[in-house]
């Protein structure tokens, strides 16, 4: 059982909410950007691929929190979230006439934001690049979101952010801080993933600072090793590459026992272990501790596989975890729904789940025994 003391599903409108930046993505299939001549519209965002994963795989009730321009990309994206079961109703709107506290002109002064992202092949990396400096997000800020309404009167269970949003502009940190403060307040369970982008934010100090802020009011925080230093200040003591994994796993819970000393708030602290043997061939397991237990629960690990999209895969992982939580299920089965559907979501193009809760399960089963992959038919 979950030590999170979380709100009852039938007191609460929603299981899960999450705040942050939702992009259009253009994927421009197998050659790079530079060379594109045709794309996939898709969309994705650290935070909201983390409510579209609990919508769409595990049956979730999600809202996002984001703000996008009025014209026909906000529109396109609002409906890729649509499709995905999340509801929208809570999106903040930017018109285009000029009038108003928020609207912008018809000339693009704020856009929506978008990205190319191609996915990589061998030897030949991932690379994604960003058109997100006039993104109405970056405008939108405390007192702008009735926090009292979504976890007071409608009652929410769950309420996420990352790292990503809080380094978009000091009114997404300022807005982030009073959300964490307004869910403590209701009782509603929270999560943050540092989740750090240098091309964000340069500045490590600055990222340090604000995450320092946040931290304090969250149960649930997600990080990989170098997020833990460049995002919140945390060394680990430096290994060699061929160094075993207990020996790593040893060093890397040291650095945990010290994070959840200095913010007792914390519940878990999770993380993704992604070994990229190309930018298509990746090993990947995770692990989660559980800091009243002083117990590291560690996942089935995937050997050597063969990957379409990695874009996603944290978040996928953030959100089986959260998933399981919100099901009372303990430490021990959320590391397995957080690591399967990680994994099977760089299985599929895009930043978001394209699985079901009965497809991930099966994953699970099928890597905790040892098995191949058959053909369904």
């Amino acid at each position: 059982m979950s030590t999170l003391k979380l709100k009852s599903a039938a007191d609460c409108r929603y299981d899960s909410i999450a705040l942050g930046e939702v992009m259009m993505r253009i994927d421009p299939g197998d050659v790079p950007t530079a060379r594109a001549r045709s794309g996939r519209i898709w969309h994705g965002g650290g935070e909201t691929n983390v409510a579209e994963g609990l919508s769409y795989c595990f049956g979730l009730r999600t809202a996002v929190i984001t703000a996008l321009v009025d014209d026909g990309v906000g529109r396109n994206i609002e409906n890729q979230l649509r499709e995905a079961g999340i509801d929208t109703s809570h999106i903040v709107w930017f018109d285009t006439g000029g009038k108003g506290k928020f609207s912008t002109d018809g000339k693009g002064t704020l856009h929506n934001g978008i990205n190319f992202t191609w996915s990589g092949k061998g030897v030949m990396p991932s690379v994604t690049e960003y058109y997100r400096a006039h993104t109405p997000v970056r405008e939108v800020g405390p007192g702008d979101v009735d926090w009292v309404e979504l976890f007071g009167r409608l009652g929410t269970r769950w309420f996420s952010t990352g790292g990503i949003y809080t380094l978009l502009s000091p009114r997404t940190a300022e807005l982030a801080l009073e959300a964490m403060q307004q869910a403590g307040k209701y009782g509603t369970a929270r999560s943050f993933d540092l989740n750090y982008r240098s091309k964000v934010e340069p500045s490590k100090d600055r990222a340090r600072q604000i995450n320092q802020s946040i931290v304090p009011h969250v149960e649930f925080l997600v990080g990989n090793q170098d997020d833990f230093d460049d995002a919140l200040g945390y060394e680990t003591q430096k290994l060699a590459k061929d160094a075993p994994f207990d020996e790593w796993l040893a060093v890397y819970t040291d650095m945990l026992r010290q994070v959840a000393k200095d913010y007792p708030n914390l519940k878990y602290i999770g993380t993704q272990l992604r070994g990229a043997l190309s930018a298509d061939l990746i090993t990947w397991g995770a692990v989660l501790y559980d800091v009243e237990a002083d117990t590291v629960h560690q996942a089935a690990v995937r050997e050597r596989v063969e990957i379409v999209d990695r874009t996603g895969g944290g978040d996928s992982f953030a959100s089986g975890v959260i998933a399981a939580l919100l099901n009372d299920l303990g430490p021990e089965d959320a590391v397995q729904w957080g690591a399967a559907h990680g994994i099977m979501v760089q299985e599929t193009p895009g930043d978001t789940t394209n699985v079901t809760q009965k497809d991930v399960l099966k994953e699970i089963d099928r890597a905790l025994k040892g098995g191949g992959v058959s053909a369904l038919r």
